[in-house]
């Protein structure tokens, strides 16, 4: 049953798809889970999300420029991504204005983009792009993730994600620890357990001197170097540790430095 504090679903029209009515009411974040190519040659993407999985996103021609622009031609490679879709009421279709779905912000790129695109024969309009900005609380947890080396680190990252309350942060936590385990995987290591935890626990994952110290060089919060400092004890040279140590209590001076 829809919320009263949210009544857009009481206006989804009957479609298949992601409509421009149903953002009436305000803009609406989405994080992708597929991408399938078919449909036409008016619509031949779909975009699968999060918030309607049953009605996916089917950019114009214009967004999807903007899409290839912004995350590159392979549609694999958007999965996990999250934009940002509002109602632009300037869209026009048989030369009136009826409304239509557009980008305002998106993920995963370095800068806001700024490109002229062809709007109409012999004419082009700038479109705008903005960053989608991420909550402290994500950026904190997407941090840890990706700083993660070890079981003991990537049960911290865990605990982070667990207290995640935004369907979207979740939903972007649970694609960089996918990702992180991916890599884990690939370097050989044995993976630990997901975001949601389970009953069975992994044994820990060995850690070397060498991925402790990069960690440490590399921690740009105090909570991602208590993970470091974490690590130091399971490295068997005594002299070692010490070294690391010392390297941690540097990069806490500095990270002092810098607040």
């Amino acid at each position: 049953m829809p919320q009263i504090h949210d009544l857009r679903d009481t206006i989804i029209p009957r479609s298949d798809q992601l409509n421009s009515e149903q953002l009436l009411g305000g803009p609406m974040i989405i994080t992708v889970t597929d991408v399938r190519v078919g449909g036409g040659e008016e619509q031949p993407v779909s975009i699968f999300h999060d918030t309607y999985p049953d009605r996916p996103y089917k950019p114009c021609k214009t967004m999807r420029k903007v899409l290839i622009l912004a995350w590159g031609p392979d549609g694999t490679k958007w999965i996990g991504k999250s934009m940002e879709l509002y109602n632009d009421p300037s869209v026009k279709f048989g030369g009136e204005a009826v409304g239509g779905i557009r980008i305002r912000a998106l993920s995963d790129i370095p800068k806001d983009i700024k490109v002229s695109l062809t709007a109409t024969k012999g004419r082009k309009a700038l479109h705008e792009i903005g960053l989608l900005r991420q909550s402290p609380e994500l950026v904190k947890t997407l941090a840890a993730i990706g700083a993660a080396t070890d079981k003991a680190t990537l049960q911290k990252a865990r605990t982070l994600a667990e207290a995640l309350t935004a369907a979207h942060d979740i939903t972007l936590a649970r694609a960089a620890y996918a990702k992180k385990v991916d890599e884990l995987k690939a370097k050989g290591t044995k993976p630990t357990a997901p975001v949601i935890p389970t009953e069975d626990e992994d044994e820990a994952l060995a850690v070397s001197a060498e991925q402790v110290e990069q960690h440490i060089r590399g921690a740009t919060t105090t909570d991602i170097l208590d993970m470091a400092r974490e690590q130091i004890a399971a490295v068997e040279d005594e002299a070692v540790r010490m070294r690391l140590t010392e390297l941690a209590d540097q990069r806490q001076a500095e990270l002092t430095a810098e607040a």
